[in-house]
């Protein structure tokens, strides 16, 4: 572990640090990027296009590759994001129909068109974070993966339960594509994807089953998440990196909480793993989403540049 003082020394390194372009860190092959939930306080007015928002946010972080959060490009029906009057009087049953037509009805096309937007810009979608939950019917667990495939996504990511993994099983092997479950830190509910044992619980129920390892919310379970990643790094395709505290603390800014973040990344950097590391901004902004974000690529830089003694 590091002291509060080594700590210290990667944050403020991290404010000077440049950042490093590309989806790899230049000096380590650690392939870094970010989860567009990160950005999900930048505001989506009306005429303004939120895909562009999304964009200029990733480019500003100099970020090449990201995990993107599927309600930030899906249709908003009676919340608060700048819907149509009449639509901000629709009960939550009626603004769910309304989504399900949306999902089930939208060209493939409009997703083939955000990937290429994305890819103008430098941007590889890794990931497609699309959740199903009960109410999903089947046909919309379906059309999730022909949007992630038309995105460009390489793999579905999913936060969800034990028995809707039951359910998105068979559609996974259909498609023939990876969806790597999300783990949270809910560890007394056996339902819940959240320790060693639920994962691999997922995983036996399908071959396309893989891990997205919260190491933030692992560490608030007071699991080990460098012990967990060295033993089962096969079936982890991508980490989120955030810090909370033990004990189902909150999330913090880096180096303020008990997440071995700068070890993880270590070890990913010795072991040459291709294991995605994707910043997730979870704690109360101190400026904006995007310069949040900024400093935690600095401080993952800083971290995989800095050596102390063997790395």
């Amino acid at each position: 572990m590091y002291s509060r003082r080594e700590l210290g020394t990667l944050m403020l390194g991290a404010f000077a640090a440049p950042l490093v372009g590309g989806f790899t860190h230049a000096a380590s092959g650690v392939r870094l990027g970010v989860h567009t939930y990160s950005f999900r306080n930048l505001p989506r007015a009306p005429g303004r296009d939120p895909i562009e928002t999304l964009i200029q946010a990733l480019v500003a972080c100099d970020a090449g590759e990201c995990e993107l959060f599927a309600p930030q490009v899906e249709a908003q029906f009676g919340g608060a994001h700048g819907g149509h009057h009449a639509m901000s009087r629709m009960s939550p049953q009626m603004v769910r129909r309304e989504l399900r037509k949306w999902r089930l009805r939208t060209p493939l096309g409009y997703f083939h068109t955000i990937g290429s937007r994305f890819q103008k810009a430098g941007i590889a979608i890794y990931a497609y974070n699309y959740s199903p939950n009960p109410s999903f019917s089947d046909e919309e667990i379906d059309r999730g993966f022909a949007m992630a495939k038309a995105l460009g996504a390489e793999i579905v990511t999913a936060s969800t339960t034990l028995d809707m993994a039951k359910r998105i099983a068979p559609f996974a092997e259909r498609h023939r594509m990876i969806v790597s479950m999300h783990g949270n830190s809910r560890v007394g509910d056996p339902n819940e994807v959240a320790t060693p044992r639920s994962f691999d619980a997922a995983m036996n129920m399908s071959p396309y089953f893989k891990v997205n390892l919260d190491i933030g919310d692992f560490t608030a379970a007071n699991l080990d998440a460098v012990s967990y990643i060295r033993e089962r790094h096969p079936d982890i395709t991508n980490l989120h990196l955030k810090d909370r505290q033990k004990n189902q603390g909150a999330n913090v800014p880096w180096g303020q909480g008990d997440t071995p973040i700068v070890e993880v990344l270590r070890l990913l950097k010795r072991e040459a793993w291709p294991i995605r590391a994707h910043v997730e901004l979870e704690y109360a902004e101190q400026a904006g989403p995007v310069d949040e974000v900024k400093k935690c690529l600095a401080y993952a830089n800083q971290a995989l540049t800095v050596s102390r003694g063997t790395t």
